[in-house]
């Protein structure tokens, strides 16, 4: 083999570990891009996971917009957690207060943490928590059961093509992540 050659094959080397580095590092940075290109978005149906300030700009009762909920356990999670109403309708713009019930069937402490998400995904920017159990992780005993609070509206500049907004959480539990 020439030197020349063994040159080649060095150069080609490098470029292609170069290359794999950089894949590594596209990777890992997916991640938080991702979170922040759905945020500016509202697209995957990601929520604010802050408290969303008090509408300002009015009701507007000329329309009704239907507001589902749904929730789902994360794999392994012996809780019951089930909103206790499916379905409201509401005007734009207009306060609403509805409440989940969950319940730790195991027998030992376990904290939740629920995860929101808004469908179709657009509709995301303008379903706006003003107090949601979401925000917090919901440490329940063994056998407890608790009703936790959700308020919120639909900002009035929802684009007038949505009139059913589907409210989705799933339920994780994060005992083992959870902050002592």
């Amino acid at each position: 083999m020439t030197n020349a050659s063994q040159q080649n094959i060095q150069k080609t080397a490098k470029k292609l570990v170069l290359v794999v580095f950089a894949m590594f590092g596209f990777g890992f940075a997916m991640v938080p891009l991702y979170d922040v290109f759905c945020e500016i978005t509202g697209l995957n149906g990601k929520t604010a996971d802050t408290a969303a300030q008090v509408n300002d700009k009015g009701v507007d009762e000329s329309r009704l917009v239907t507001v589902q909920f749904i929730s789902h356990l994360a794999k392994g999670i012996p809780w019951q957690f089930e909103p206790m109403v499916r379905e409201i309708q509401v005007h734009p713009g207009e306060l609403k207060l509805v409440k989940f019930y969950a319940k730790n069937e195991s027998h030992s402490p376990i904290i939740g943490q629920a995860v929101p998400s808004v469908s179709p995904g657009q509709a995301a920017l303008y379903f706006q928590k003003i107090e949601c159990f979401c925000f917090n992780h919901q440490p329940l005993q063994a056998s407890e059961d608790v009703e936790m609070a959700l308020q919120f509206y639909v900002d009035p500049e929802l684009p007038d093509d949505i009139s059913t907004l589907t409210l989705s959480y799933t339920l994780y539990d994060v005992t083992a992540n959870a902050d002592s």
